[in-house]
């Protein structure tokens, strides 16, 4: 691909990613000063994923969403190959959740303070203790039927491989009693790969796996939870998509 391509490709990406941006911003900032479940704020976000969707020319199908029943909330565990796995999940999961993220994004002029006003849970990832101490707090600040999503591997895999998973999901779905949602995400490493700001139209696949019930596992049965889990999303990762899918 030819160095005006790739700049032209950036240049648009980067101009929607603004546009879409400023469009939601207010409202947002107006839904969370009016609400203080975030619920509007995420439905505006969606709006968000969708113009960056449809600006880029890709298309996202899923699988299994009959394993999701209406009213329960998920800790929701996914693999994590591009930044268009946000995209992909927010709009296309079909339920309300809040994301885990890390708190140097709150710097973002807009974005940041977006995220944060959606009752997202910012924490800081060089400090475990105060990460999880957010991260319980954030999740007993969640309204009902409000599930929250964790990017297993703490963030975009280099290779497109499925890397070893953090803990921090795993014990506050332990610790919360609430069910584990496995999410694989199939096919984004090809639109945008990690570092990368060259897109590549095509399809992004969501395959939602059967949940995993946590309320028999205590923090000395940790390990199992992970493993069972990545055994889960493993089994319906397929690096090759959309050949093969």
């Amino acid at each position: 691909m030819s160095i005006i391509i790739r700049t032209a490709k950036r240049c648009w990406i980067s101009f929607w990613a603004a546009f879409a941006t400023v469009v939601v911003f207010l409202p947002i900032v107006i839904s969370s000063l009016v609400s203080s479940t975030g619920n509007f704020a995420f439905v505006l976000s969606q709006l968000w994923a969708w113009i960056i969707l449809k600006t880029t020319w890709v298309r996202v199908t899923v699988r299994g969403k009959e394993n999701i029943m209406p009213g329960v909330s998920y800790i929701i565990i996914s693999n994590h190959q591009s930044d268009y796995d946000a995209l992909a999940l927010a709009l296309k999961l079909s339920i309300q959740f809040r994301w885990i993220a890390k708190k140097e994004l709150r710097k973002i002029p807009l974005f940041g303070y977006a995220l944060y006003a959606a009752r997202n849970i910012m924490i800081d990832r060089s400090n475990r203790e105060s990460a999880m101490a957010s991260i319980r707090a954030g999740v007993n600040r969640l309204p009902p039927a409000t599930s929250v999503l964790f990017f297993a591997e703490g963030t975009r895999s280099p290779d497109g491989a499925i890397h070893p998973f953090k803990k921090g999901g795993f014990i506050t779905a332990i610790e919360t009693g609430m069910p584990i949602l496995p999410v694989t995400v199939n096919g984004s490493r090809r639109i945008m790969p990690k570092r990368s700001l060259v897109f590549y139209p095509g399809t992004v696949e969501l395959v939602i796996g059967t949940p995993i019930e946590t309320k028999e596992y205590t923090l000395e049965h940790l390990e199992d939870l992970i493993a069972k889990t990545r055994d889960t999303i493993i089994d319906n990762f397929n690096p090759n998509y959309p050949e093969g899918g």
